[in-house]
């Protein structure tokens, strides 16, 4: 999907939105989907802090680059534009060791799944260690 042009990107973001309603296992396609996204380390652009700085996700599908909060906005981003997961309780969470050099931005799904913080998928949020200090929060909304 990424190495598509930004109209196809954007084209088979909708087709698996639209797909999420009727899949068994809506989290793990998720995950699925934005794993393969481009990593970059940091995005100095975006303050996880400032809702006022983050692009929308049309415009990260075009730009075609994510850290680890641009990858946590488009996961719960994907999931709030279904109709399965619209009123669901979506929430990223910034999550830091206790000697601040090992950092996640989890999508907690509904106070019940996290996503983005194993690399193998979804996981329950009592497989997170409790040696994490919640740094951030932040209710994912559809942008306007």
């Amino acid at each position: 999907m990424f190495e598509k042009s930004v109209e196809d990107r954007l084209s088979a973001w909708a087709v698996h939105r639209a797909e999420l309603d009727n899949t068994a296992d809506p989290l793990a396609a998720t995950w699925e989907f934005w794993r393969h996204a481009p990593y970059v380390h940091y995005n100095n652009k975006i303050d996880p802090f400032n809702c006022r700085s983050w692009p929308t996700p049309w415009d990260i599908i075009v730009n075609n680059k994510y850290d680890d909060f641009t990858m946590s906005l488009m996961i719960a981003w994907t999931l709030k534009y279904t109709n399965r997961y619209k009123n669901s309780k979506i929430e990223i969470k910034t999550l830091v060791n206790d000697r601040k050099d090992c950092y996640y931005n989890v999508v907690c799904v509904d106070d019940e799944w996290a996503i983005n913080y194993k690399d193998t998928g979804p996981v329950s949020v009592d497989e997170i260690p409790d040696s994490f200090f919640l740094e951030n929060l932040i209710e994912v909304e559809i942008p306007r």
